[in-house]
């Protein structure tokens, strides 16, 4: 039987937060999600460290949604960090952000993302993208294996 993949949602918009769980119960995922605030927050999500040295409590996610504007260490750093890294840089990294700055996109894509995506301003896109998401990175897709 296969295992549910695990997902990590890095953003600091509450807001934003519902939405994407919202959306998530709509089209009926039932896959764990943890989520982190900040960009600190989601490095020690990843290397284990302070509150997520429990790897059963926290263990390393499928695939990382990411936000790029984050309070302190922003959501490009965190990217960078994580393609750098040689047990990190094979999980699938998704930039979710509102940010259609051609910039942000080239340097996320400088940086290793997988994916980049435009949050909708309506329920229903968002609703469309987070299935599609889904259907493509948990369904679709074969990661990458794991140095484990």
């Amino acid at each position: 039987m296969k295992k549910k993949a695990m997902i990590l949602l890095v953003e600091d918009e509450r807001m934003d937060i519902e939405l994407t769980l919202d959306a998530f119960r709509e089209t009926r995922l039932d896959n764990e999600v943890h989520v982190v605030q900040t960009g600190e927050e989601a490095l020690d999500y990843l290397f284990g460290r302070g509150r997520f040295q429990d790897r059963v409590y926290a263990p390393l996610p499928d695939f990382i949604l990411l936000d790029i504007k984050l309070p302190g260490i922003s959501g490009l750093d965190v990217l960078q960090t994580i393609k750098q890294t040689p047990k990190l840089k094979r999980i699938p990294v998704i930039i979710l952000t509102s940010s259609k700055e051609q910039q942000d996109r080239i340097t996320s894509y400088d940086n290793g993302v997988n994916s980049y995506l435009v949050k909708p301003i309506t329920f229903s896109g968002f609703l469309e993208v987070v299935e599609s998401l889904c259907e493509y990175w948990l369904t679709l897709n074969i990661n990458a294996p794991n140095d484990d």
